[in-house]
């Protein structure tokens, strides 16, 4: 998936800063991502080189001026044959897992921290989730835009709380069936 699309769609929500932009990503808990500035920024000029965006230069005085980028009819065009394009099954990423799986070399107490300091990480994910659902700014135009938000939010909530589960029970078993004794 490219950024692209996705300031399209915010795009199609409202005129924005490329400022604006950044913060959007920055605080959404449904499209949870970091980056700098050149990662929002250089897309932006593609998109507008490609008239997919149109750029209006505001005057703030002895400020520099205020680019605000808005949706053309082609932007809006491309950012529909996106939404209804194939959809992609989620790519399993773990790089802890990958470590879990050779995790058998480590004493007890040392796999038990490691298993502990991902849980650890998990919690912290899930109260940020659950912090940034709690101020989400969303396109709010229809109730079912709104539901559509809200619903990614519960999906990614519910994977870090099901991954926690799972990383309690495997911590739980280990320390019943595989204690050393």
């Amino acid at each position: 998936m490219s950024i692209k699309y996705v300031i399209l769609g915010f795009l199609s929500w409202r005129s924005l800063t490329g400022y604006e932009l950044k913060q959007l990503f920055v605080e959404s808990a449904t499209l949870f991502w970091s980056g700098n500035s050149n990662q929002i920024y250089t897309p932006l000029a593609e998109l507008h080189k490609e008239g997919l965006v149109s750029v209006e230069v505001q005057p703030q005085g002895t400020r520099p001026p205020r680019k605000v980028y808005s949706l053309t009819p082609k932007g809006w065009d491309m950012l529909k044959g996106w939404v209804l394009s194939q959809p992609e099954a989620p790519v399993q990423k773990n790089a802890f897992l990958l470590q879990l799986a050779w995790a058998d070399q480590l004493a007890v107490e040392e796999l038990d921290d490691l298993l502990q300091s991902y849980e650890e990480r998990l919690q912290m994910q899930l109260l940020i989730f659950r912090e940034l659902a709690q101020r989400q700014q969303a396109p709010q135009r229809t109730p079912r835009e709104t539901f559509l938000w809200q619903s990614i939010e519960r999906n990614w909530i519910s994977f870090y709380e099901s991954e926690l589960y799972w990383t309690q029970s495997v911590r739980a078993q280990l320390n019943t069936e595989f204690r050393e004794v």
